[in-house]
């Protein structure tokens, strides 16, 4: 049997309004439309944690939650500072095992986040850009993600040296694209034809007439 159920799953996110989030999208859409888009990629990421096996699911926010909050999902602030130090504080709050990701890969599954950690003792999951969009825990060290520097292309590069530094069995997950850009949102869409993104992103297409 899986371990799966002993994970607690994480979701760093931002509250979807406009100006606050994905900012390059914009444009060639609209802060409004960017922030439509930025919703329903949350929604997509929600729905795929509830349908993943869990001990307990954590939503860490930036800001309030809204109509797109499921049931099921415990809501803890983000702390301040640095993206490192908002990630390594919700590793801290969690006993026991733990899987992070972000709201920028409404591609995500079910399935990719059924991890076994009889497997390894830290997952992760890179992303097409250099970043990562998965970091899982057995044993829960915020001190693994503080100083590792954000958002460059580099970041995935130096948070899996972190984790093999430190001697852990470290087990790959797919790599995933972001959502940051135009191109970046068609090709995500591409991959998940039938999720809120998806079908947000085709809304907001035939509206413009782009």
């Amino acid at each position: 049997m899986s371990t799966a159920h002993a994970t607690t799953l994480l979701v760093i996110a931002k509250e979807p309004r406009p100006g606050r989030v994905k900012t390059r999208l914009t444009p060639p859409f609209t802060p409004e439309e960017a922030a439509a888009l930025a919703e329903a990629a949350l929604a997509d990421t929600l729905d795929a944690v509830l349908a993943a096996p869990a001990r307990r699911r954590v939503l860490v926010l930036d800001g309030t939650p809204g109509r797109w909050l499921p049931p099921g999902f415990d809501v803890v602030p983000q702390c301040a500072g640095g993206l490192d130090e908002r990630l390594a504080a919700a590793f801290a709050g969690c006993a026991g095992p733990a899987l992070l990701i972000g709201m920028d890969t409404p591609q995500v599954t079910p399935a990719l986040l059924t991890v076994d950690w009889r497997e390894g003792d830290a997952f992760f999951g890179p992303a097409a850009d250099g970043g990562f969009w998965a970091l899982g825990l057995a044993e829960p060290d915020p001190d693994l993600l503080r100083g590792v520097p954000m958002s460059t292309a580099a970041t995935g590069a130096v948070q899996r040296a972190r984790l093999t530094g430190a001697g852990l069995r470290v087990r790959d997950l797919p790599v995933l694209r972001d959502v940051d850009t135009a191109p970046d949102a068609a090709r995500v869409a591409a991959a998940a034809p039938d999720g809120r993104f998806a079908a947000e992103l085709t809304r907001l297409t035939a509206v413009a007439g782009r």
